[in-house]
């Protein structure tokens, strides 16, 4: 039984690598965002629900609506409760340290834009 139970604690056999997370903008426009973090960048029409990479920096976004407007900032990444697990249980966290798939963004995130 201890067995099963260190398998569940572990973030990095039990999480996915990517995660989606809903975008749109402020205002219902439609435009065109570029994502990036350390681990990779991608391109997106919002709104949209797109997947990214999860990493321990945030999630930087530069966005254009359709008439010109834009935005840029940053979506926060947290700490999921599975490394506490994987810390005691399995490998001191290591593994999920280094791969990341412990992370999480938000699952929705509205973009701020100007009128």
């Amino acid at each position: 039984m201890p067995l099963v139970f260190m398998v569940a604690g572990c973030a990095t056999l039990t999480e996915d690598a990517n995660t989606p997370i809903a975008l749109s903008l402020s205002d219902g426009a439609n435009g065109k965002c570029t994502l990036s973090n350390k681990r990779g960048s991608w391109e997106a029409t919002v709104p949209v629900t797109v997947s990214v990479r999860k990493s321990d920096d945030v999630l930087q976004y530069n966005c254009e609506t359709e008439d010109g407007r834009t935005a840029s900032g940053a979506i926060p990444s947290t700490m999921g409760g599975k490394i506490v697990a994987s810390a005691i249980f399995l490998d001191f966290g290591i593994v999920d340290a280094i791969t990341d798939k412990h992370r999480k963004y938000p699952p929705s995130f509205v973009i701020p834009i100007q009128k």
